[in-house]
């Protein structure tokens, strides 16, 4: 007889979310956002904070540092995750639109100043800004609402910087482990490729950077960053093909 309680898509795109946007330490039944998660799609806390959990296991860098999660997954978590892997941008626009459609997530208005051109421009606008929401919550919670340099905190200072620029890989948009979180400064200048990073997660600083900040008065710690490690995350480790694509294609050596 066929189950009749199979998680259907949304469902799981919702707890995939969820995973994304909570610590592994946040993922249990009395979480209150599970809690409302769970009243939205008609599941039990337990039930969604078992399902977020189980990602864990499909997730290499918690399991390299023994975290595991619950060991009953199905065939239709590792499919979503490897969905995810395979083409972040589509997987996070999908759950995005589910969390707005289902879970009654409210969308910022869309900026006026854009000035969209007729239906598909103001779609390619929503999808770019779901995709940019879900990529900047997962980065964030990720790095513990820390820059990965200075070790700044809180989330307004912040950004979740892309390793391959946005306009250089569309599937890898919404991939954490194409992002860093970075204070507003340092994701300018990596941005611009002022700095980058060596195989071992290391700074290494372009001259050009190094001239800008010569006559400064305050230099805002930018003459102290060269050679300082990267702070590795929990989960979402960096993917280094994509440090060797920044340091190939976008720094100014």
């Amino acid at each position: 007889m066929a189950r009749s309680n199979l998680w259907t898509r949304d469902q799981l795109l919702l707890a995939l979310r969820l995973y994304m946007r909570l610590p592994f330490g946040k993922l249990h039944r009395l979480n209150p956002e599970i809690i409302d998660l769970a009243k939205q799609i008609g599941r039990t806390p337990n039930a969604i904070a078992m399902k977020a959990c189980n990602f864990a296991n499909l997730d290499p860098a918690l399991q390299a540092r023994g975290i595991r999660g619950l060991p009953n997954l199905s065939n239709a978590d590792r499919e979503i995750w490897n969905e995810f892997l395979n083409n972040a941008e589509s997987l996070a626009a999908e759950a995005e639109e589910a969390a707005v459609r289902i879970a009654g997530v409210n969308e910022p208005a869309l900026i006026e100043l854009c000035h969209p051109n007729g239906p598909t421009e103001v779609e390619r606008l929503v999808r770019a800004r779901r995709v940019q929401s879900f990529f900047r919550a997962a980065v964030l919670t990720t790095y513990d609402f820390k820059c990965a340099l200075s070790g700044i905190a809180g989330p307004e200072l912040l950004t979740a910087s892309h390793i391959i620029p946005w306009s250089d890989s569309v599937e890898r948009r919404a991939d954490p482990r194409n992002g860093l979180c970075l204070n507003a400064l340092l994701d300018r200048a990596f941005d611009r490729g002022f700095f980058t990073f060596d195989d071992k997660l290391c700074v290494v600083v372009s001259r050009r950077l190094a001239n800008n900040f010569t006559d400064a008065r305050l230099k805002c710690s930018l003459d102290q960053i060269e050679g300082i490690s990267l702070q590795i995350p929990t989960r979402f480790q960096p993917d280094l093909e994509a440090i060797h694509f920044h340091r190939t294609n976008v720094f100014q050596a």
